[in-house]
């Protein structure tokens, strides 16, 4: 039997899913559900000891009165952050907002999501199903971890994703092979490094770009304000327009793709370098052949040499594809208008289909690159809430 029919289910509780919470109980008119495990992805796919590359001030989950920042969370709970933000600091905050917007989440997953009498009918993993009038998409990247097709044939105790370990701690004494040259590549040779494991990063790019490494540029006042928004997502002058998504996606599609790669290309955070002396990152090699060879990994790189590894870590990113929500039935699915893997939004983050609206990475393709990060929830979460406002005055209006 359905339990009573809500404005609004939210299906996620990370920082995207909060903030719209956050952003539509504001208004006591709606009734929102939250459904999902509170700051999950961080907790279980997130490792031990990382650092958020977004600076301080990016880190923050939009809520309408800006009181929820963590500068608010360190005085109310006397617990210090110095950054780059901690990842177990930054998961106690995220539920920290969690209790103060939505304390009555429901943490069931989801298992489907269709369209039922002009609405939306939910069906939870214990079988209890829900009925809403509207669908807020926050179910995060998860399941978007990309694994290049050299690999998908090997076992996950021989190669995995850096984002299916919790603890690197496990690979103390093994050798491991990093292969990428982003954030997660150059971090996750670091904490292998320094938990005990021979490791080697493989970078297929010509260079590593390290953000900020040049200092003088963000000490000139006025000059560094018009060249760089506070989250830094994109280089000088484009991360202006990055930050704000609104006019981002007014510009021609050329243009938005164009930036939108330069803004997320591979880079890794400055406080990096010296935690990576001593390991060992090779530019300009790619992978070209991966093999088991016992309970090892035989790796044939590009430059002809080869490497027998205990692992493969593959820190290789994530590919937006909603098809991968495997929560969405096939009829569902159907009638999103898609590019890509991303959905087509509209102005407040509505898909093609009435009432059903995606927030985070998969609103990339429409708002460009900030959605990816924390920072995006300012953005995107009081939009979605005046989308929906506006639908519902409208639908009262008819």
């Amino acid at each position: 039997m359905a339990v009573p029919a809500c404005d609004v289910a939210i299906v996620g509780a990370g920082p995207y899913g909060l903030a719209t919470a956050a952003h539509l109980r504001a208004d006591d008119r709606l009734e929102t559900r939250v459904f999902g495990v509170p700051m999950s992805f961080w907790t279980d796919r997130m490792p031990v000891g990382m650092l958020l590359r977004s600076p301080y001030v990016a880190c923050n989950i939009a809520d309408p009165e800006n009181a929820l920042t963590l500068d608010a969370y360190q005085a109310a709970n006397g617990n210090g952050v110095v950054p780059p933000v901690p990842l177990d600091r930054f998961v106690d905050y995220g539920r920290w907002v969690q209790r103060q917007v939505a304390p009555d989440v429901d943490s069931r997953w989801v298992s489907t999501v269709e369209r039922e009498n002009g609405g939306f009918r939910l069906a939870l993993a214990d079988g209890e199903t829900v009925t809403a009038r509207r669908v807020v998409l926050a179910a995060g990247i998860g399941p978007f971890a990309r694994l290049p097709e050299i690999f998908r044939a090997l076992p996950p105790s021989l190669a995995s994703h850096s984002s299916d370990h919790r603890d690197l701690g496990v690979f103390a004494g093994k050798k491991v092979l990093v292969v990428g040259g982003g954030q997660s590549a150059l971090e996750s040779g670091a904490l292998l490094h320094e938990a005990g494991a021979e490791v080697e990063v493989a970078v297929r790019e010509e260079r590593i770009y390290f953000l900020r490494r040049v200092p003088w540029m963000h000490h000139l006042g006025p000059i560094t304000w018009l060249m760089f928004a506070p989250a830094e997502v994109g280089p000088a002058g484009v991360s202006r327009i990055v930050s704000a998504p609104g006019l981002y996606r007014k510009l021609p599609r050329s243009l938005q793709d164009k930036w939108g790669v330069r803004s997320i290309r591979p880079a890794g955070a400055a406080w990096l370098v010296s935690r990576l002396e001593g390991v060992p990152v090779q530019t300009g090699l790619a992978v070209a052949a991966a093999s088991a060879a016992g309970d090892r990994v035989r790796v044939e790189l590009s430059d002809g040499s080869s490497r027998v590894v205990d692992h493969v870590l593959l820190a290789t990113g994530f590919e937006v594809d909603i098809a991968r929500y495997g929560f969405l039935t096939p009829e569902l699915l159907g009638e999103i208008d898609r590019v890509g893997g991303y959905p087509r939004l509209s102005g407040t983050f509505e898909t093609s289909v009435p009432g059903l609206y995606c927030v985070g990475a998969p609103a990339a393709w429409s708002f460009g690159p900030l959605m990816r990060f924390v920072a995006g929830t300012e953005f995107a979460a009081p939009t979605v809430a005046r989308g929906i406002l506006a639908r519902r005055r409208s639908d009262r209006a008819a």
